[in-house]
């Protein structure tokens, strides 16, 4: 099955209000900031946008409100972070029946030494009960979350029985020579670079674009990276710089300096906000960043 090519998606960060409840009109607001910027789509409920911590209720209010306020389904891909098969295949579903352009599918992350055998069975169940619709699926490699790396004989093996289904791999693993070894044996699948600093050459050999936490803060900056595999050493060092704190607070941190609007420096427990001296600090490398041109 020949896809389109993926491009640039916003691993959207999911704003908290004054109650802890999710920010329905802050959200959008931000999706159409990010679309207006030149990504392809946004990115729901995925790592950045602390989707293992919003539940089922509210995923159906925001995916709902998205849609209703005009956000196609096309340009919204779905993020699904479940252990219970049930579960993970419930939430695909919903985000299949209301089509939206994908599901950024992650592997059960609380147990723990799991064999390709068992995660094949897992997938497995999850593709059959999703049923006919199942479709667009992206596999999420995020080691350093799930504590799980999807290998390269895994994916080709999935692939193999439900080519329906799987339509590419979000590979986060920041392991260069893994990502290399996936393009060379699944290229003709859109492989997704999760890490920004691999972007650029990923692309080159052949990859399809990004769901970027990044692209929450300069996503027009990224688009020489995604399209024409163009490097970046600005981006790459305001990276590596972001990555010595704790992520997700960190992006919102600098969704708030960007905005203007500290609300969104807002985490759900169990995470906290960066501290202000640390935000101070990013704020005023991602100001320099801004003041260079990609290679």
């Amino acid at each position: 099955m020949t896809h389109p090519f993926f491009g640039l998606s916003a691993a959207l960060a999911t704003p908290f209000d004054g109650q802890g409840r999710v920010d329905a009109a802050r959200a959008i607001a931000h999706a159409r900031w990010c679309l207006a910027k030149g990504c392809g789509s946004v990115t729901l409920f995925g790592t950045t946008g602390e989707g293992a911590s919003i539940a089922s209720a509210e995923r159906e209010a925001l995916l709902s409100a998205f849609l209703a306020d005009g956000i196609e389904a096309r340009q919204i891909v779905v993020g699904v972070m479940a252990n219970a098969i049930g579960d993970a295949a419930a939430q695909a579903r919903q985000a299949l029946d209301s089509g939206c352009r994908g599901v950024l599918l992650a592997p059960p992350s609380y147990f723990k030494s799991l064999q390709d055998d068992g995660l094949f069975a897992w997938f497995a169940a999850v593709f059959e009960a999703i049923g006919p619709s199942a479709r667009d699926i992206y596999l999420y490699n995020i080691p350093s979350v799930t504590a799980v790396e999807l290998s390269v004989a895994l994916i080709g093996q999935l692939r193999q029985a439900f080519p329906a289904a799987v339509a590419g791999v979000k590979d986060s693993s920041g392991n260069w020579p893994f990502t290399q070894s996936l393009l060379e044996a699944h290229g003709d699948l859109a492989i997704l670079i999760g890490d920004e600093r691999g972007l650029a050459a990923g692309v080159r050999l052949g990859g399809q674009g990004a769901i970027s936490g990044m692209a929450n803060i300069c996503p027009e900056r990224m688009l020489p990276m995604v399209l024409e595999g163009r490097d970046d050493a600005g981006l790459v060092a305001f990276v590596d710089e972001l990555v010595r704190h704790p992520v997700i607070p960190a992006v919102k941190a600098m969704v708030a300096y960007r905005t203007g609007d500290a609300a969104w420096s807002a985490t759900r427990a169990p995470l906290v906000a960066l501290p202000e001296h640390d935000a101070r600090k990013l704020a005023g490398l991602l100001d320099r960043i801004g003041q260079t041109k990609a290679a």
